[in-house]
């Protein structure tokens, strides 16, 4: 019976996205209603300033996902053109180089040989891309799936805090968002932990921890600005 074991890596592109949008979401908006609360600002304007970020936010979320992924992706064509371009021109050159690196890897010089023959027979250039330069098909750049993964889950993370401050009195929103926050951003990191097949609760701890650090931070700003005013 063949043997199976399931592995998590196939989950990075998307997972990575995934809970940076959802964690920038949390965050940022939750943040950013506690210190306009804290200034001393009235509902409707706490409500708009929130809105704004959610949409502002997730915008930005896909257009930098997607500027950085598709950044990735342009460096792995420019370096798989450059293989096929030595591949057709100095092939017995790139022979010896795949052999080479499987001789590295602990093979015989007989047996490394005859795997890079084997393999420059089968698919040259996706031997070169997986053992020369390190691109494998599922870590490779999908620049939509993360622009709209991370824009998606901005949203989504943003509504939690504006959701809440909707329905919740004013008087409470400074302490209560943060709150809020803090136990949504400590579900998101164990979630992703455990997705990721690391410890939730250190998972949980790290998110939190730098989550608290933005709000805190964003509160003191906005008490500056609210005594000031």
């Amino acid at each position: 019976m063949p043997h199976h074991e399931p592995h998590r890596i196939h989950r990075s592109g998307w997972l990575r996205a995934a809970v940076l949008g959802a964690n920038d979401g949390i965050v940022s908006t939750a943040s950013l209603i506690t210190g306009v609360a804290v200034a001393g600002a009235g509902s409707e304007t706490i409500i708009l300033a929130g809105t704004a970020g959610l949409a502002a936010g997730a915008l930005s979320m896909a257009a930098g996902e997607y500027v950085s992924v598709q950044s990735q992706k342009d460096i792995e064509h420019a370096d798989l053109k450059i293989e096929m371009n030595s591949l057709e021109n100095n092939r017995e050159g790139e022979l010896a180089e795949l052999a080479g690196i499987y001789r590295e890897r602990g093979l015989s010089p007989e047996l490394a040989d005859e795997v890079a023959h084997q393999l420059m027979e089968h698919d040259a250039l996706g031997a070169h891309a997986r053992d020369d330069i390190g691109i494998v098909h599922e870590l490779s750049a999908r620049p939509y799936e993360a622009a709209f993964t991370s824009a998606g889950m901005f949203a989504a993370g943003a509504t939690i805090p504006l959701v809440i401050t909707m329905v919740s009195p004013l008087t409470i929103i400074p302490w209560l968002i943060p709150l809020c926050a803090t136990v949504a951003l400590a579900a998101l990191g164990a979630f992703a932990a455990r997705m990721g097949g690391a410890s939730p609760i250190v998972g949980a701890w790290r998110v939190c921890a730098w989550g608290s650090a933005a709000m805190g931070v964003t509160a003191l700003v906005g008490k500056a600005f609210g005594l000031s005013m």
